[in-house]
């Protein structure tokens, strides 16, 4: 079995599903709890959240624990909304976020608030003219994606930051869900971002937990309220066996982050120049400001979902671009934003590599492709 489909979800690390199953069945008290248990709990919380704050180089206090990428892009776009209005209703992502952000964002519209979507050059970058011109005075927040779930395009977050330099009434948002482990931090976490997102199945920790970065001093709106856990920013129990779990992922992802580069680079080079040798092959992803484990590409005239399933059969796990819309049958958002059109872009299918694939993988990917090649050539 092969897995390339790591932009979706990757496997827990064994010392991580320990960690989780360690505090699961030890310290199940409540962190609120005022007795010795929860003391215990909430020592555990609060180191947790200190680990992850001192390998993104940020504060304790800076730290909001979530259920994931979606809760948190969603919390972030509404929660600053809500929280600003009073100084403007105009709101700028880009027309390739990931669908947490954008159709948050779109959701504001029926409450009064304007929506721009910042258009994207034909290779899949924010278009920097373009999204400086989209900046009114009542402009209140900027989303943009550290990197694109789809195609990997890396978004030019240093130069959004020195625009907004300009612009310091503005929130800036990013979602970094793709880019932990395969970016380097200041590469997009900026001394300028004032909010970011992550989720901890995307870098090998369990489901249903992430955090989200809010800087010190800027004011967001809850959207779950009750018993006032997280700093009264997100009331509900937390979720401590998958919060110290993700922390201890977050560490091993980047202690080996150098290594882990260099491994996917060379996996994803060959895989590339190797499809760019057949004709009817279109390539969206390339080396040069992509990540180094995603490569989309697609079969002329052959359906997404018809290569994926040819290559399960296989047992290789690729995917339709986004793992959240491939069941919906949709073409990739990203590739249509990009102005490629939809007969091509419903070719597209994305591998997402990780530090655990190897060559000989790649290869054995390869020899399958070759097959698959052959097996379509009579629809193209």
């Amino acid at each position: 079995m092969i897995y390339f489909d790591n932009a979706a979800t990757t496997q827990v690390y064994p010392e991580v599903l320990k960690t989780y199953s360690e505090v699961a069945s030890k310290i199940w008290g409540n962190p609120s709890s005022l007795h010795s248990l929860g003391s215990q709990a909430g020592r555990i919380l609060e180191a947790s959240r200190k680990q992850i704050a001192d390998l993104l180089g940020k504060k304790s206090s800076e730290i909001f624990f979530t259920s994931g990428g979606t809760e948190g892009d969603n919390w972030v776009i509404k929660g600053v909304a809500f929280e600003r209005a009073h100084l403007g209703k105009h709101i700028i992502v880009s027309s390739i976020e990931h669908p947490a952000v954008k159709e948050s964002a779109l959701w504001l519209r029926s409450l009064g608030f304007e929506v721009d979507l910042a258009p994207v050059t034909r290779e899949g970058f924010v278009d920097m003219e373009k999204l400086a011109d989209l900046i009114r005075p009542d402009t209140i927040l900027v989303s943009i994606m550290a990197a694109n779930n789809e195609i990997g395009s890396i978004q030019p977050i240093k130069d959004i930051s020195a625009l907004l330099e300009n612009h310091p009434t503005v929130s800036f948002h990013v979602d970094a869900v793709q880019a932990i482990g395969k970016m380097p931090l200041a590469d997009f976490l900026t001394d300028r971002v004032d909010f970011a997102t992550f989720s901890g199945h995307k870098f090998h920790s369990v489901r249903g937990v992430g955090f989200i970065f809010a800087k010190e001093g800027k004011k967001i709106s809850p959207l779950l309220t009750g018993g006032g856990q997280e700093s009264d920013k997100r009331s509900t129990t937390e979720n401590l066996a998958g919060i110290a779990a993700t922390a201890k992922a977050l560490r091993l992802v980047l202690d080996q982050f150098e290594a882990g580069q260099k491994r996917l680079l060379a996996m994803k080079k060959v895989i590339l120049d190797e499809l760019a040798t057949y004709p009817d092959v279109t390539i969206f992803s390339q080396m040069e400001g992509f990540l180094p484990n995603i490569l989309t590409f697609g079969i002329k005239n052959v359906r997404g979902e018809v290569t994926v399933h040819a290559f399960e059969e296989h047992q290789i796990y690729i995917s339709t671009t986004s793992a959240c819309s491939s069941k919906a049958g949709k073409p990739a958002g990203t590739l249509l934003a990009m102005g490629i059109p939809q007969k091509l872009a419903q070719t597209a299918v994305r591998i997402s590599l990780d530090h655990e694939n190897d060559m000989s993988q790649v290869e054995q990917f390869l020899t399958i492709f070759k097959q698959i090649y052959a097996q379509t050539q009579k629809v193209r």
